[in-house]
């Protein structure tokens, strides 16, 4: 038996595959950051914190003459979501059922990706984290109010970036406005999300709903760094005559490495999440 207690729960393996696989799923779909960043781990339970590789000097000497320098670290966050579903439900698997009603698990799923995706991209300040477009030291960028005229601003927020010294592929990370807009607009019948993708970028638009506006950032690699401690699992709580109570979970923390590499393109009315 491990910290998740999977094996204490009243649930059949081809519920738990069913579990698993929905939000393998809603996971896959939902998490933009994990496309975009350095990913390091899983380490374990066990991992607790990264190391800073920097010492923070103490004032008071325990012993005349002997400097004390204490090390710094950045420690991982633990996410924990409940999952309550119904037992008769879940048996229903076993008997052949392909339908299983799961809506639980895809709610917890979209919760922890826009937490862990909130983190890397705004950052959570009670936790050390700073995100990606509050470390960013560019100016932000305005976007059009039309969408056909998008490229337009990412050329200049490229263009900044390459100034920077920052080489790509580049990707863009799009709020779900943002996405919308992108998506039906064209210009002479060529489609601006074609357009963008393989003649501006180099790289992937990725839809991340944590964000108002867009990111154009670099994916060169060592600028942002995700590390995870346990990833993304389920596990067992309790449960009674009718229910059984889950959990999704997950420890991580996230660093940005060079501040440079990302740049905000925001709505004009928007300011940058805090």
């Amino acid at each position: 038996m491990d910290l998740l207690k999977r094996d204490h729960a009243p649930i059949l393996e081809d519920a738990w595959d069913a579990i698993d696989n929905e939000a393998r799923r809603v996971l896959k779909l939902n998490l933009a950051g994990r496309k975009l960043v350095d990913f390091n781990g899983p380490f374990g339970w066990q991992f607790a914190a990264v190391n800073l590789g920097r010492l923070e000097l103490l004032k008071h000497q325990p012993v005349a003459g002997v400097s004390v320098g204490r090390r710094r670290v950045l420690p991982l966050i633990e996410l924990r979501i409940p999952i309550t579903l119904d037992m008769m439900e879940l048996d229903s698997v076993a008997r052949g059922a392909t339908d299983p009603d799961l809506g639980p698990v895809v709610e917890a799923a979209e919760k922890i990706a826009r937490a862990e995706d909130s983190a890397i991209f705004n950052g959570y300040h009670e936790a050390g984290i700073r995100g990606i477009i509050e470390s960013s030291p560019h100016a932000p960028l305005n976007l059009p109010a039309r969408g056909a005229d998008y490229p337009k601003a990412i050329v200049q927020a490229k263009e900044i970036l390459r100034e920077a010294g920052i080489n790509g592929p580049y990707a863009l990370a799009v709020g779900p406005r943002v996405y919308e807009e992108i998506s039906r607009a064209s210009e002479d019948g060529y489609p601006i999300r074609k357009r963008i993708e393989q003649q501006m970028i180099d790289g992937p638009i990725v839809w991340a709903p944590s964000i108002q506006g867009a990111v154009l950032m670099s994916m060169r690699g060592g600028d942002f760094e995700l590390t995870v401690g346990q990833d993304l699992s389920i596990g067992y709580a309790y449960h009674e005559k009718h229910t059984v109570e889950l959990y999704l979970t997950e420890s991580f923390t996230f660093r940005v490495l060079e501040p440079a590499a990302a740049i905000y393109l925001r709505h004009e009315e928007t300011k940058p999440a805090a």
